[in-house]
């Protein structure tokens, strides 16, 4: 049996391509180019298209 874990995460544009994002761990901005996202903890995020993505650290 696999359980999935819950999340909270509240994601507002604040200017083109920059995302404010509160979640129960806190706050960060993000900023994306095209089909990768980097945000200010240094966390990755790339679309691989399909709903697939992988995120990872710097």
């Amino acid at each position: 049996m696999c359980l999935m874990g819950f999340f909270f995460q509240r994601r507002r544009r604040v200017a083109r391509n920059t995302h404010l994002n509160e979640s129960k761990s806190g706050v960060s901005v993000s900023r994306s180019a095209g089909r990768v996202t980097v945000n200010s903890r240094g966390r990755v995020t790339v679309n691989l298209g399909r709903g697939i993505k992988w995120r990872g650290k710097l």
